[in-house]
């Protein structure tokens, strides 16, 4: 049973080996202190911090972040070591909150390995202070226990720091500051660990793919096709949901009665939530539908409540309407029946009676439409009314171009967990879009369809018109995937072997925020793939040799995203295996492919691209109905996110992340 402590309380610690989650709804700096058995911290080797993450018997975050998991094996600290103080504090010169008073209250939890919490404390009454002792890990008769501190500094971390007896607080606390600014302590990540069946985390979703490709099991976000990956919120060729396990390991589930009506309370928007509580809403009158609310979904912040929300928005408009599609079939089916009965007796073919029983079989069909129209009806109006909140209430990552959230956009510090890719809707109801969240980091690589598809109004545009439209859709793409990592953390390259995509790509090439000039031609084609190869090579090994922070010191450890315009035009066979190979092993250490292409163009190579393709979701520049959903397999029109014609939120957006890097 979990022991709710008060500051000054203790509790004892049935394990060494656990974790400290903080929750704290803004970015904060984690860190952690060993005292000796005066209560002093001899030197800097005894603060493990973002600029130094790990110290014998425990770890921190690397980075500012509004949640935090902070691992301890108490078993393995120096005998010298009397005390461990987890600390928090507001990170400086990032234009976030400067006091603790202006924020939540932490919550902070210390848990098992297994998640089970054994103590939690929620720290309050702070005001002017930035940075906080939370809880105090102390030996007492040869035993650990855990104590609630909220011991507050309103001078931060030097203070703080000062206050602990460590000789070079200020200088420390200075190094700690500047490396959290600039996102100095950065490292390479292993894969997210596999189940047995290949599920990923609690995370992770993913949509089935499109007729054209292959039609291989569901994987990762609302409305996403694909064949591999996991995504976050609706994507082309396929649907998701709420996080819950993959849906590619769900059963197909039964259709839902005609004329129902869909049940909006279904586990994973309903089960108890984590600490800070989701907002409630008024409670219904009687007769009255309950007011929908912005983030009333599960989960550990209101990132994760919304993405969890927006999955469960698109299962229930699938599933509402498949039970409006299940009616109709209904209808029609018991229509033609009658009919058949009344054309298959020689007495009522002809005359009076005849024509009553056909007008009576389609009167009943038109009543059972309508009564199914009703009910979609109903729930649609439900729908609307929540996406109308949840949509003005999205981060930057989940919006829309046109919310007014990017005007005021910053670099954020911490990685969000899914991305907008666009939107999903069916023919059923073409007012309202879900939108296409997908899991971050991106584990499938993207494929901008830049062939003839047939556009929303049913005609076709130019191939010359396309390609320019694929190439605007994949700029967008990647300025949305650098505005939503920190500073430093996305090097963005582009491969463009006869310069065609020069006018599309110059918000990334005239802000900056490119690795390095579009490489043309072979020898620029050859260089950038054989770098990026070896990097993939060369985080393999260190990963496999459990050695992740040993990487050569030039090696840009930040994700990589490489734009191939054009493709296959102006690819060798070299080059072309080397496309290969970075999509299927790059995703995992953080190498991401972006093909802007036809796929007709690439016939002449025959079947040998066709895992390549695989191997993609499948994007449109224009609205396309070749995605899927993993429940009932209805087709959704995915509509791609673009930037709105005259206005200036790309350079906007593109000239922030510049300045952030550049400082």
């Amino acid at each position: 049973m979990t022991a709710e402590l008060v500051r000054g309380q203790n509790h004892p610690l049935p394990q060494v080996r656990l974790e400290v989650r903080v929750s704290a709804g803004k970015p904060v700096v984690a860190g952690a202190t060993l005292s000796d058995e005066n209560g002093k911290v001899p030197g800097v080797e005894w603060v493990a911090h973002p600029g130094s993450p790990t110290l014998p018997g425990l770890e921190v975050s690397k980075q500012a972040a509004a949640d935090h998991r902070l691992a301890f094996d108490l078993g393995a600290l120096p005998e010298a070591v009397h005390r461990v103080s987890v600390l928090l504090a507001l990170p400086i010169g990032v234009g976030g909150p400067i006091r603790f008073g202006a924020v939540a209250a932490p919550f902070v939890a210390v848990t098992g390995l297994d998640g089970a919490e054994v103590a939690s404390y929620t720290i309050t009454s702070l005001d002017s202070e930035s940075a906080v002792v939370a809880l105090e890990l102390y030996r007492r008769q040869g035993a650990w226990k855990v104590r609630a501190v909220g011991q507050g500094y309103a001078g931060g971390l030097a203070e703080l720091l000062a206050d602990q007896g460590l000789p070079q607080a200020h200088q420390l606390a200075g190094s700690i500051n500047e490396a959290v600014a600039q996102g100095l302590a950065r490292s390479v990540a292993a894969p997210p660990p596999r189940t047995a069946d290949g599920e990923r985390s609690r995370h992770a979703a993913a949509p089935a793919l499109g007729p054209d490709q292959g039609g291989a099991t569901p994987q990762g976000t609302p409305g996403q096709t694909g064949h591999t990956g996991h995504t976050a919120a609706p994507q082309g060729g396929s649907a998701g949901g709420p996080a819950q396990p993959d849906p590619s390991a769900v059963t197909q589930p039964a259709m839902p009665g005609a004329g129902g009506s869909v049940n909006y309370s279904h586990p994973g928007r309903q089960a108890a939530a984590p600490p800070p509580p989701p907002p409630t809403a008024p409670p219904a009158q009687p007769g009255q539908v309950a007011q929908p609310v912005a983030g009333d979904a599960t989960g550990w912040s209101m990132d994760e409540r919304l993405y969890n929300q927006v999955w469960g928005m698109f299962e229930d408009l699938a599933r509402t309407t498949a039970a409006y599609r299940s009616a109709v079939d209904f209808a029609e089916s018991r229509m033609e029946q009658e009919l058949d009965k009344v054309l298959s007796d020689p007495r009522s073919r002809i005359g009076g009676q005849g024509d009553a029983a056909r007008e009576a079989a389609r009167a009943k069909h038109g009543l059972l439409v309508d009564q199914a129209r009703a009910a979609l009806d109903r729930d649609l109006a439900q729908l609307t009314a929540e996406s109308e909140v949840v949509e003005p209430a999205l981060p930057p990552a989940f919006a829309r171009w046109d919310n007014p959230v990017w005007h005021g956009y910053r670099v954020p510090m911490e990685i969000p967990m899914a991305l907008r890719l666009g939107d999903l809707r069916l023919p059923e109801s073409s007012l309202l879009s879900i939108p296409m969240l997908v899991r971050l980091p991106l584990e499938r690589g993207l494929w901008i369809d830049s062939g003839r598809v047939g556009s929303l109004d049913g005609s076709l545009a130019d191939s010359g018109e396309l390609r320019r439209l694929a190439m605007d859709t994949a700029v967008a793409h990647a300025a949305r995937l650098l505005a939503v990592y920190p500073a430093g953390e996305y090097t963005v390259h582009v491969i463009d072997p006869a310069g065609s995509g020069a006018s599309a790509l110059a918000p990334l090439v005239q802000t900056g925020v490119l690795h390095a000039p579009p490489a043309a031609g072979a020898a620029g084609v050859n260089d950038v793939l054989a770098r990026l190869t070896q990097r993939v090579d060369l985080v393999q090994m260190a990963i496999r040799g459990g050695a992740a922070d040993a990487l050569p010191p030039g090696l840009d450890t930040a994700e990589q995203l490489l734009i191939v315009n054009d493709f296959p035009h102006g690819f060798d066979d070299r080059a072309v295996t080397q496309l290969r190979y970075l999509a299927d092993e790059g995703p995992a250490v953080g190498v991401h492919l972006m093909l802007v292409a036809d796929r007709e163009d690439a016939a002449a190579y025959g079947p040998l691209l066709d895992p390549l393709w695989r191997s993609l979701m499948r994007l449109t520049p224009v609205p396309d109905d070749h995605l899927a959903d993993p429940w009932v397999g209805h087709a959704w029109t995915y509509e791609p996110s673009l930037i709105p014609p005259g206005s200036q939120v790309l350079h906007h957006v593109l000239s922030q992340v510049a300045a952030a890097r550049r400082s």
